[in-house]
């Protein structure tokens, strides 16, 4: 070998390893430029802030949970608001007629059959209907609820009288009406 290769050999050796050499060494330079105590002291602190994170978002959802049930309470709370201003003309009218002199039977029915008119409208208002089959109507269990099976030439199962009209509201029963029924033959 001449003078030349042999130079141009050593050369060669002396040049920096390949790319690929290098990245396999490490794989962050950063943490390897790290000193061990450096090292736990970032992690320790990337720890604290994601304990940080947690608490935080954790204190999040129990404030949008709390916030909920307040919201679902007050709810429920003023939702009676609407119904009770409907009832409020029947209160007035109820304490004048005790508090009106005494005059005729006609007059004072005349002023509850106006009162009950008023409470109805106040009824339909808050979606409260009220249930009250007539004699002959089939029973029906969802809606009524029977008192007595009474012999009678009604059809069986079929209303005989109606001891007091139920209520519901926007389709949920608050109290089936109460009936006698006709007995199977």
């Amino acid at each position: 070998m001449t003078q030349e290769n042999q130079n141009h050999a050593e050369d060669h050796a002396k040049e920096p390893a390949e790319p690929d050499q290098q990245a396999q060494g490490g794989a962050e330079p950063e943490l390897a430029a790290l000193s061990p105590e450096q090292l736990i002291e970032d992690l320790n602190q990337k720890l604290a802030d994601m304990q940080d994170n947690y608490l935080r978002a954790k204190a999040e959802g129990e404030n949008i949970r709390r916030r909920a049930v307040e919201d679902i309470a007050k709810a429920h709370k003023f939702a009676i608001e609407s119904f009770a201003e409907h009832l409020v003309p029947v209160t007035d009218s109820l304490y004048a007629a005790l508090n009106a002199e005494a005059v005729d039977a006609k007059a004072f029915k005349e002023g509850l059959e106006i009162t009950l008119k008023q409470l109805l409208s106040a009824f339909e208002k808050g979606r409260m209907t009220e249930i009250s089959p007539a004699v002959g109507d089939k029973f029906d269990p969802n809606l009524h609820q029977a008192i007595a099976s009474v012999p009678s030439e009604q059809d069986a199962n079929t209303v005989v009288s109606l001891l007091q009209r139920g209520y519901s509201i926007a389709d949920r029963i608050l109290r089936p009406a109460l009936v006698t029924v006709s007995a199977p033959k």
